[in-house]
C-alpha cells in the first residue's frame, strides 16, 4: 500500500480538496473555501496546511468567527445544500465564537465543517494559554459545547484517527436526512504531528444527491388519504428548495388542484402568482393561506420541520377531523404531531405520489375557493406596500420599496426582529431562492454575513439584505469582509432605535414598555448616543447614504443598483405599526400573577387562545 507522510493539518486539507460533487453533469470542489481568523490554536498547523493549497481550496479572513461561519451557512443554505464551505479558528474565545453559528446550522440542518482548535493533547504546556480548565475533567475544553449543536462531533487526538472521523464528516455533511453541522476538534499539538497515510484515502470522491423513496406501503396510504381528501392543503418546506422540487411541486398542485402555502424556509418554491400559491402560513401568514388551514382536512406537510410558527404552536389546522400527512426525508421530522409519515426525498416523493393519484384532483369548489382567497390576499399586499407618502415609513412600505426595485432574479435575506414577519406575509418571490430567510434560529446578526454567503453562493443575483437597527448593531463587521473580498450586497438598514419586534410583544402580554426601544431603557446622563449608520458602514468601506422617505428610498435602491461596491442604505422607520391582515397566534407565556392588571387581561386571552391548541 502506497502511503504519504502528512500532518494531521495537511491531511485534512488534502481529503477536503479531494471532495467533488455532480451538479446537473457539472463536477466542482465540494468545500468552495475555508473561512479562517488565525490564532495560536491553529496558525502553525492548518494554517500552513491551508496556505500551501490555497490555490485549490481558497482561504478567507474573517472578522468575527461568528460572522464567517454564518456565511458559510448561508452559502449552503443558498446553494440548496449541495456545496459547503469550512470554519477554522484557534482555541477558546475564537472557537467559542462560532457555538451560536452551530445552533443555526443544527436547527435549520444545514451543513457546515467547523474545525476549531483545541488545547494540546499532551497536556505538556497544560494550561495554555485560553485554556479553561474543569477541575474534575482535564479532558474538557471549551470545544465540548460544540456538542449539542453538532450532528457530529469529534475530538482528533491522533492524526490516524481522520481514516474514520472524515468520512464520517463527510457522509453526515452530504446526506439530506442526517445533514447538519460537524465539529472536528484539532488540538494544536495533533495539527503538526505527522502519520504515513494511505494514498488512497484521498482520491477524487464525487458527491451525488442521494434521493430515497418512499416505502411502498407508505406510499399506497398516502394516496389513499389524498384521495379521500375533500380540502386538501399542502404546505411547502425548506425541503421543497433543498431537492430542487420547485418544479414537481408546482405541477403537482396545479394538476390536482391543491391550494399550496410556504413556511418561511420554504417560501419561494411557488412563485407568487401561481394559480395554487396562497401565501404564508402561521403566525406570519396570510389571510388566505391560514383560512385554508382552518378548514382543511388534510394537510400534505412537504419537507418542514412544523415548527410553530408554522402552525400557529398547532392552532392554526381548525378542522377536528384533520389528518397531517408528512412527506420528509427525516423520519423524525416526518412523525411530527402525530402525522401520517411518508418518509421520501421531495422531489421523489411527490413524483411518485402525483403517477398513484394520476388524474385525480380536488374538489373544484375547493379549488375556486383557494384562488379566491388568494386574489383577496393579493390585493392587500398590494394595497400595504404601495404607501410613498408617509412621513415615518413603516416595515410594510420599505419592504414594498425593495422589493419593486429588486426584480424577479435578486434574493432578499433577513432573519430576526419585526422584518421576517413582514417579509413572510407581503414578499413576492417569482423564482426558486429569491427568499433567503434564517428563521429556524432567527439569529440576530445573521443578515450581513449571510449576505456575504448568499452572494459568494449566487454572484449572478443581486442580493438585498434588510436588517433592523439591532441586528445591524450586533454584527457588521463582515461588511468589512464583503468590501474586501470585492463582494456587492445592497444593505438596507430599517432604525426604529430599538428592539420593535420585542417592544410589541412585551405590550400584547401586557407588559409595559421597557428595555426594548432605546427610549425606553436605562441611559446616563447624556442619553442614548444618536448614531450614524450610514458613516458607520462608510468607515467599514461600503458606499453609504441615509433617506428621508419612500420616494428617496426607491431613488437610492437605483443608485445602489448601479453600484459595483456594496452600498447601505439607511432610513429611520416607525417601530409600532405591522400589518395587521392575517397573522395567527403564537403560544408566548403570560404571568399567572402580576401587579398590572394589563397582564391580568392578557393571561386571560392567553387561556383562551390556549384552547385551540391541538396536543398532538
Amino acid at each position: 500500500m502506497n502511503t504519504v507522510r502528512l500532518t494531521m493539518a495537511q491531511a485534512v486539507v488534502r481529503y477536503l480538496t479531494a471532495q467533488r460533487v455532480d451538479i446537473d453533469g457539472q463536477e466542482l470542489p465540494l468545500f468552495a473555501g475555508v473561512w479562517a481568523i488565525f490564532g495560536h490554536g491553529n496558525v502553525s498547523g492548518i494554517g500552513e496546511a491551508l496556505y500551501a493549497a490555497r490555490e485549490t481550496l481558497p482561504t478567507l479572513r474573517a472578522h468575527n468567527e461568528q460572522g464567517m461561519a454564518l456565511a458559510a451557512i448561508a452559502y449552503a443554505k443558498a446553494l440548496g445544500r449541495r456545496r459547503m464551505m469550512a470554519c477554522t479558528t484557534s482555541i477558546g474565545p475564537g472557537a467559542l465564537n462560532m457555538v451560536t453559528a452551530a445552533g443555526v446550522a443544527h436547527v435549520n440542518r444545514l451543513p457546515v465543517l467547523l474545525l476549531p482548535g483545541d488545547i494540546f493533547a499532551s497536556r505538556a504546556p497544560d494550561p495554555v494559554l485560553q485554556q479553561v480548565e474543569h477541575f474534575d475533567n482535564p479532558t474538557v475544553s471549551v470545544n465540548d459545547c460544540f456538542r449539542p449543536v453538532s450532528r457530529y462531533w469529534d475530538r482528533i487526538t491522533r492524526p490516524e484517527q481522520l481514516l474514520t472521523s472524515l468520512p464520517r464528516a463527510l457522509q453526515v455533511l452530504t446526506d439530506a436526512a442526517e445533514c447538519g453541522p460537524v465539529t472536528l476538534c484539532l488540538p494544536q499539538d495533533v495539527q503538526s504531528e505527522a502519520f504515513d497515510f494511505p494514498e488512497e484515502f484521498f482520491r477524487v470522491r464525487v458527491h451525488h444527491s442521494r434521493r430515497p423513496g418512499a416505502d411502498v406501503a407508505e406510499l399506497a396510504a398516502a394516496v389513499k388519504a389524498l384521495q379521500a381528501a375533500r380540502k386538501p392543503l399542502i404546505v411547502a418546506g425548506g425541503g421543497v428548495l433543498y431537492s430542487d422540487a420547485c418544479d414537481t411541486l408546482a405541477a403537482f398542485a396545479q394538476r390536482h388542484g391543491i391550494p399550496v402555502c410556504e413556511t418561511q424556509a420554504g417560501k419561494s418554491a411557488l412563485a407568487w402568482d401561481h394559480p395554487a400559491q396562497t401565501g404564508s402560513i402561521g403566525v406570519t401568514g396570510s389571510t388566505a393561506a391560514n383560512a385554508l388551514a382552518a378548514e382543511a382536512d388534510l394537510v400534505l406537510a412537504v419537507g418542514t420541520r412544523l415548527a410553530d410558527f408554522t402552525t400557529g404552536s398547532r392552532s392554526v389546522f381548525g378542522n377536528p377531523d384533520v389528518k397531517l400527512l408528512s412527506l420528509n426525508v427525516v423520519p423524525f421530522d416526518a412523525a411530527k404531531h402525530g402525522s401520517q409519515a411518508l418518509v421520501s426525498d421531495a422531489r421523489r416523493g411527490l413524483e411518485d405520489l402525483g403517477a398513484a393519484l394520476g388524474d385525480w384532483q380536488a374538489p373544484a369548489g375547493w379549488t375556486a375557493r383557494s384562488r379566491e382567497l388568494a386574489a383577496q390576499w393579493n390585493a392587500i399586499v398590494e394595497r400595504v406596500t404601495s404607501v410613498r407618502d408617509r412621513t415615518l415609513p413603516t416595515d410594510a412600505d420599505v419592504v414594498g420599496a425593495v422589493n419593486r426595485a429588486a426584480g424577479a432574479d435578486s434574493v432578499v435575506v433577513c432573519a430576526a426582529g419585526g422584518l421576517p414577519g413582514e417579509l413572510h406575509k407581503l414578499w413576492r418571490s417569482a423564482k426558486p431562492g429569491g427568499y433567503h430567510l434564517e428563521y429556524g434560529f432567527s439569529c440576530m446578526g445573521y443578515e450581513v454575513a449571510g449576505g456575504v454567503g448568499v452572494k459568494m453562493a449566487l454572484p449572478e443575483r443581486e442580493v438585498y439584505v434588510m436588517v433592523g437597527d439591532g441586528s445591524y448593531l450586533l454584527m457588521n463587521s463582515e461588511l468589512a469582509s464583503a468590501v474586501m473580498l470585492g463582494i456587492k450586497i445592497v444593505l438596507v438598514i430599517l432604525d426604529n432605535r430599538g428592539y420593535a419586534c420585542i417592544n410589541r410583544l412585551q405590550q400584547v402580554c401586557g407588559g409595559a414598555p421597557f428595555n426594548n426601544l432605546i427610549r425606553d431603557c436605562l441611559q446616563g446622563p447624556d442619553g442614548a448616543p444618536d448614531i450614524d449608520f450610514a458613516a458607520h458602514a462608510r468607515a467599514l468601506g461600503a458606499t453609504a447614504e441615509k433617506v428621508a422617505n419612500v420616494q428617496e428610498l426607491e431613488a437610492a435602491l437605483e443608485r445602489a443598483k448601479a453600484s459595483t461596491r456594496s452600498y447601505a442604505i439607511v432610513i429611520d422607520t416607525d417601530p409600532m405599526p405591522i400589518t395587521r391582515e392575517g397573522g395567527n397566534w403564537w403560544d408566548v407565556a403570560v404571568p399567572e400573577v402580576s401587579e398590572r392588571p394589563q397582564v391580568h387581561e392578557a393571561h386571560g386571552r392567553y387561556l383562551e387562545a390556549k384552547r385551540q391548541q391541538r396536543r398532538i
